[in-house]
């Protein structure tokens, strides 16, 4: 079963690289369209926008249909559509493929986390989950800076690149995986609203997901012009503002590989209560640093910190309700 550990792994590895590449590009792209800061960030907004939003309805509109089926036509549109960014001539055009990209990574993602049980044993489902989740973090760490890396040459080689390796993974996902129809008989689903009336009338959902959106939508804006910011401030190309990156996704993996020990030594509250505060302080301080080595310094304490809360509150909020 470890073919179906390493597809996974590499399928969401690519979705992640695409989901922070932008940043480290902003400033090249905001040059090459010639767009303001304040309209530059769509460029990555509209990715994350299409994905939102489609998320809703991808995972519970695929329940009744063959997993390997839309597993394939995501990976495709996938594999197109971020392509076609490298193509992009100006800025509405690379909003629209962003959007496109966007889509597709919402009805492929869930695919992932869904067929994981159905392909992969009981015992070895979890691991397997780690994995996968793994691969989110590592285009953290190395996908965004490879990319970058890759810019050097010219803005337009990692969406083609990411595409082309996306393309190689649907192929491989077509020759791997078995046919995984839904189970269910017509009576027995429910409706895509039907599925989110038990959180709508929870109020412990409805904060909880509230925060988390809070949580996000924080550090998201934050992420998002960090290669801007870094091109003012420290004058820095693409290749050396990936540089930095990597320290991003290195303390995000580490706040990840401890998170639980965090939770033992002061429980879950505890934990992501202090996560939060020293997170807040940080990007607090952030901004006055002048020095290069303790911007980094202190990136890296930041996503460590997230790497620890994030694992915490999706555990909470997924024990909100079972189904």
């Amino acid at each position: 079963m470890r073919k179906y550990s390493v597809l996974f792994f590499l399928i969401m590895f690519m979705i992640g690289t695409d989901t922070f590449l932008i940043s480290p590009l902003l400033p090249t792209l905001q040059a090459e369209f010639g767009v303001p800061t304040g309209i530059a960030g769509w460029m990555l907004g509209a990715y994350t926008l299409g994905s939102a939003v489609f998320a809703l309805i991808a995972g519970p509109l695929s329940d009744g249909w063959n997993r390997r089926t839309v597993l394939l036509g995501g990976l495709l549109g996938f594999s197109v559509s971020t392509a076609l960014c490298g193509f992009a001539w100006d800025f509405w055009s690379m909003c629209l493929f962003r959007i496109l990209a966007g889509v597709s990574a919402a009805f492929t993602a869930p695919q992932v986390w869904a067929s994981i049980p159905a392909v992969v044993p009981g015992p070895r489902a979890a691991k397997a989950m780690g994995l996968a989740y793994a691969g989110l973090a590592a285009s953290q760490a190395l996908g965004v800076p490879i990319g970058s890396g890759l810019a050097a040459a010219h803005w337009s080689v990692p969406f083609w690149s990411v595409g082309a390796v996306s393309l190689l993974l649907a192929i491989g996902a077509y020759a791997m995986l078995p046919d995984m129809k839904p189970s269910l008989r017509a009576g027995e689903r429910t409706s895509i609203l039907g599925r989110y009336v038990p959180l709508a009338t929870s109020g412990k959902a409805r904060s909880g997901f509230f925060a988390y959106l809070l949580l996000h939508l924080g550090g998201g804006t934050a992420f998002a012009f960090v290669g801007k910011w870094m091109a003012d401030r420290f004058e820095l190309p693409v290749g050396q503002i990936g540089v930095v990156m990597v320290f991003l996704g290195l303390g995000n993996l580490l706040g990840s590989t401890v998170s639980a020990y965090a939770a033992r030594k002061l429980g879950n509250k505890g934990a992501v209560a202090a996560g939060m505060t020293f997170v807040a302080a940080l990007y607090a301080i952030l901004p006055h640093l002048t020095a290069l080595p303790a911007v980094t310094a202190v990136y890296l304490a930041i996503f460590a910190a997230l790497g620890v809360v994030f694992p915490l509150v999706m555990g909470a909020l997924t024990s909100l309700n079972a189904s």
